[in-house]
């Protein structure tokens, strides 16, 4: 079973088809930055239109039983998640009702200070807020995963700590190979892994070593290592592919309404647009570079399966539904 769990893409047959040609089996797919309520079941009613447009290619996942149907059928499932609380505005009954309607992960911050939990581009982070933790109580209850991909460091142990189900960081890389205001502490992940909480795997480039010039091997040995440290039970792949998208769209995610300039994160004006993905990974029809990939860095065949997809299914299976 191959899952990614973090796409944006530019949503075409193209994609859809190239999700086939890979052999994906299921992807969690952004269908909201910074939108609000109604604009986020806009989006949903954008895909609604996608799964009738395309219904041998794609279909939408509530559970994994549903990725196992839609492997039978050979079609790839795609589920619903949020990259900032916006959606749920700031009131707790939205978050099932979005649960309802197919969301099954939601991070608590997106890069800034949120309503629920400080992101990863504040200078300060002073943790989880009042809200935030009713908030993660309510997301444990109806079966909504807890995801701190853009989330400083606090705020992300103690989601962790204060969940009573396993988090997830769904598209990240460890801090100390490639040390990214996005990526990971070791800290981090350990209070996230310890937990029953999942690592997924980013081949975004600027959360790369070596940003686009990034080796398969030294990826894949990274994960290796990680591995070691971690459990390789506990880790995935959230590609985080943002696949013909244009490079406004680059502004949408950093910059939402929040502020009227540009916001270049940790860059500068050079990092303005998307960068050219590793030549190892330009779409879904490379998954099969990083399985041989990691197979070359040493990890045993159960190990891959598991990082490649089974890892992901397992989560889901235990998380997606109420407590």
């Amino acid at each position: 079973m191959r899952i990614d769990n973090l796409q944006y893409a530019n949503w075409s047959e193209k994609i859809f088809r190239q999700m086939r040609d890979g052999g994906v089996d299921a992807v969690h797919v952004t269908i909201a930055y910074h939108e609000n309520f109604r604009e986020t079941v806009l989006n949903i009613e954008a895909w609604n239109r996608w799964f009738e447009q395309y219904p041998d290619l794609i279909c939408q996942a509530f559970t994994a039983a549903d990725i196992d149907a839609a492997k039978a059928a050979g079609r790839t499932a795609i589920i619903f998640g949020f990259q900032n609380p916006s959606p749920i505005e700031d009131d707790i009954g939205l978050v099932e009702v979005l649960h309802r309607l197919g969301a099954r992960f939601m991070q608590l911050s997106y890069n800034n200070q949120s309503l629920l939990a400080t992101g990863c581009y504040e200078a300060e982070d002073p943790g989880i807020t009042r809200m935030g933790r009713e908030v993660i109580a309510e997301m444990n209850r109806v079966g909504m995963v807890i995801d701190m991909s853009h989330s400083a460091d606090r705020s992300t142990i103690e989601a962790a700590e204060l969940s009573n189900r396993p988090i997830a960081i769904t598209h990240a890389n460890p801090y100390e190979w490639h040390a990214a205001l996005r990526n990971k502490k070791p800290e981090v992940i350990k209070a996230v892994t310890s937990r029953g909480g999942m690592l997924g795997f980013s081949v975004y480039p600027h959360h790369l070593a070596g940003k686009s010039d990034c080796t398969l091997q030294s990826f894949c040995d990274m994960i290796a290592q990680a591995a070691d440290t971690y459990g390789a039970q506990h880790l995935g792949i959230g590609t985080d592919l943002c696949q013909d998208q244009p490079d406004s769209i680059v502004e949408w995610m950093r910059v939402g309404r929040w502020t009227k300039r540009i916001d270049y994160g940790e860059g500068s004006a050079s990092d303005a647009g998307f960068p050219p993905m590793p030549s190892w990974f330009n779409d879904n029809r490379d998954f099969g570079n990083i399985e041989s990939g990691l197979l070359a860095a040493g990890l045993n065949a159960d190990d891959v399966a598991g990082i490649m997809g089974g890892n992901w299914y397992r989560f889901y299976a235990d998380n997606f539904g109420p407590a």
